[in-house]
């Protein structure tokens, strides 16, 4: 192998192919573009963003990895969410104290 080298494979890489999906409608009452990233805990995300959050708890959105989704002013749209793996213990959270269940 020489340094650097890397080698590709046929197949696309399916992401998140294991995992449960949750469908939900987010609709954006801001003013401002909301963006939220890959591993952020959704159910945290900002609060002009509407949507149940009930479902959203311990989710993330289904994206791959260090990307990120734009919600414009006014905008309704269906996202794709992912369970969090592994212990989920995560530091508690400051911004959304009324998560604790």
């Amino acid at each position: 192998m020489i340094p650097g080298e890397f080698f590709l494979t046929e197949e696309d890489i399916l992401i998140n192919s294991d995992s449960q999906i949750v469908e939900i409608e987010v609709f954006n009452s801001g003013d401002r573009p909301i963006q939220v990233g890959s591993h952020f805990h959704f159910y945290e995300s900002n609060h002009a963003l509407l949507f149940d959050r009930s479902l959203a708890f311990h989710t993330r959105l289904d994206l791959a990895s260090g990307t990120a989704m734009r919600f414009e002013p006014g905008q309704h749209r269906n996202v794709n969410l992912v369970h969090f793996s592994g212990s989920l213990t995560t530091p508690e959270s400051t911004s959304a104290p009324e998560m604790k269940r």
